[in-house]
């Protein structure tokens, strides 16, 4: 039970550290969505004032077509906002997810367990290597 209780400590440290160290950088990208948000809400009530004066010339191609203007449309709602709990739950995931994986680059690769078709038994996947020769891995069939 004591060793229980140790374990659940280590963990809950371990990912209140975590969270600490994550915590800077979530906030300067929900910082990001939030300014990104601000600025094309901006040029939206920018655009409805300017309606008032008389529109652009509409410019023609060499078939006489209108030729669409440099920017869409801009379509301001609840729907396409970047900076909504839902994105920032999935900025936080991500950026928690890139914090805890196994592999980074540059850094050794990860020596997984894997088990042969013949026996079941299990080796890890480094086992296979050789000396200075590349270890390539294929999963699946190249048909």
């Amino acid at each position: 039970m004591l060793r229980s209780l140790l374990l659940h400590s280590l963990r809950f440290c371990a990912q209140t550290a975590s969270c600490l160290v994550l915590f800077p950088r979530f906030l300067g990208t929900a910082f990001m969505l939030w300014l990104l948000d601000f600025l094309c809400i901006r040029k939206h009530f920018l655009g409805r004032r300017r309606r008032g004066q008389p529109e652009p010339e509409v410019e023609l191609n060499s078939e006489g077509e209108e030729v669409p203007p440099d920017d869409p449309p801009i379509c301001v709602s609840d729907d396409n906002r970047l900076c909504t709990l839902a994105s920032l739950k999935a900025v936080w995931h991500g950026q928690k997810l890139d914090f805890f994986k196994q592999a980074h680059e540059g850094g050794p690769a990860p020596n997984s367990e894997v088990v042969l078709p013949d026996g079941f038994q299990s080796q890890h996947i480094l086992d296979y290597a050789q000396g200075n020769r590349p270890l390539v891995l294929n999963f699946g069939s190249c048909t």
